[in-house]
């Protein structure tokens, strides 16, 4: 690989003006040093903080096209997410998000089971450009996915090939992988 690729990652808090270092802000902090991973991190407390979020990268930030990875912790259940007690479908986002996603990767930790048909996924895909939807179908609340999303992270560093990410991924952590149901929508 020439170039590194970077994780932008947008976790839903109660409330953005109280500063709390999260499991996943100092996880992200630790892949950065063990990994060479760079990562934003922003939090959000409403759609509108989402989107926000997710358009400063997009126009404010010039190395916009080396985040390959848009992780998003947040709960929710099969084709939704909940920020602050609402809830928006993926419909609804990839709507909000149209064209906007060309060629990231969707990644959502395992706050929210990740559970759409062929089609939702399809949808979300071809609406907003994103490469790939991934997540978990279990949510283990008293087991975090981060570090599974670490092995993941780094195996997209490494490689460009979904199927064989995938695969690697089952192969280094199977366990994990099945407890956990990890899903890849492309």
């Amino acid at each position: 690989m020439d170039y590194d690729k970077f994780i932008f990652c947008l976790e839903a808090v109660p409330d953005v003006e109280t500063y709390t270092n999260t499991e996943v802000f100092n996880n992200l902090g630790q892949i950065a040093f063990e990994q060479d991973i760079t990562s934003i991190y922003r939090t959000c407390d409403t759609i509108e903080g989402l989107e926000e979020g997710l358009n400063a990268l997009r126009y404010d930030d010039h190395n916009f096209k080396d985040y390959e990875i848009i992780y998003l912790v947040m709960p929710g259940e099969g084709n939704s997410i909940c920020v602050n007690d609402y809830y928006y479908s993926l419909t609804e986002m990839a709507e909000l998000f149209e064209g906007k996603l060309t060629g990231k990767i969707l990644h959502f930790a395992n706050k929210k089971v990740l559970d759409l048909d062929q089609e939702e996924a399809q949808y979300f895909l071809d609406v907003t450009g994103a490469r790939a939807l991934s997540g978990y179908g279990a949510a283990a609340h008293s087991l975090s996915s981060i570090h599974l999303d670490k092995v993941f992270f780094s195996l997209c560093q490494d490689q460009d090939n979904l199927v064989e990410i995938v695969e690697e991924l089952h192969e280094k952590q199977y366990g994990l992988c099945k407890l956990l149901d990890f899903r890849l929508y492309y």
